[in-house]
């Protein structure tokens, strides 16, 4: 027995679970989630377009030696092969098995990942990243649609005029930016696309 198995014997069940937004219902993922009964559960309501997202980061954080990482499906925890594969490589790495129930996949680094398995990840991970990018090239269709037909208005301002000029004030006043993006709830991208503007 290895010495992750060994310590998978006295683990935990984490669970990841996302949806693409805040509206967006998590029940369908819990409730395959709650047949392996997890001990935590990270949940995030963003888009799984890169790994930069809070719970995932919580998650990686929290999950130890031995723990076994359990997600509904592969495109749950990633869109694109690169992150997935880097995320399981690096979990497996650290002694952390990673389960995906709807797939039937479960890898931990070790020699009983069967090559049937390594081949379906790989698969399935080119699918969840086509999938993405046909939604991408659909948005873009749509919108040059909706320019055409003069009904886009785009996506609504993060900030007010007042918001910005307020903004632009306190930064020139030496404010830390960092605090302003969380009190303004704008990313850090965004404050600076609004100093630049």
């Amino acid at each position: 027995m290895t010495a992750a198995a060994a310590a998978r014997k006295h683990s935990k069940k984490v669970a990841y679970v996302r949806v693409s937004s805040v509206d967006q219902n998590t029940d369908r993922q819990l409730e395959n989630i709650k047949s392996v009964s997890p001990d935590k559960v990270f949940t995030d309501k963003c888009s799984g377009k890169d790994t930069k997202r809070p719970q995932l980061e919580a998650m990686l954080s929290y999950i130890r030696e031995g723990d076994t990482l359990v997600v509904h499906s592969l495109d749950r925890l990633g869109r694109s092969l690169d992150d997935l594969r880097k995320v399981v490589t690096d979990l497996n790495g650290r002694g952390i098995a990673v389960e995906f129930l709807k797939e039937g996949l479960t890898f931990t680094g070790d020699d009983s990942d069967s090559s049937m398995s390594k081949l379906m990840f790989n698969m399935l991970g080119s699918f969840a990243e086509f999938e993405r990018s046909l939604i991408r090239e659909r948005q873009r269709e749509g919108i040059a649609l909706a320019k055409k037909a003069g009904v886009y208005r785009g996506r609504k301002p993060s900030l007010t005029a007042e918001q910005a000029e307020n903004l632009r004030e306190r930064v020139a006043a030496g404010e830390k930016k960092a605090g302003l993006a969380r009190e303004f709830g704008i990313s850090r991208e965004t404050l600076y696309a609004y100093l630049h503007a």
